[in-house]
């Protein structure tokens, strides 16, 4: 789920006029910054996406919501059977 696709990197290509047909070793510095510049306009880059994933879970525990309660616990949050499956999630916790 982490990057671009195929027709985001198409689109970002087509807009700074680079061909197709290029490889990457052929990219030019500047291109290579243009593309990065593009990028981080954009879209939202993979370390960007990972923190504010990580301050939705730290505001759902401040608030002690269910489903922080759950990600504090380390156990399956949205309604799964807890008896019999999540073996890897209840053996972490009785660490």
């Amino acid at each position: 789920m982490d990057g671009i696709g195929s027709q985001k990197a198409i689109q970002i290509r087509s807009r700074l006029g680079i061909s197709g047909k290029i490889k990457i070793k052929e990219l030019t510095k500047s291109q290579i910054g243009q593309i990065e510049e593009m990028i981080g306009q954009d879209h939202v880059v993979h370390w960007e996406l990972k923190r504010e994933e990580r301050a939705d879970i730290e505001r759902l525990i401040s608030i002690s919501r269910y489903r922080g309660i759950r990600h504090q616990e380390g156990s399956p949050l949205r309604g799964q059977r807890t008896h019999t499956n999540a073996r890897t999630s209840r053996k972490q916790n009785r660490k």
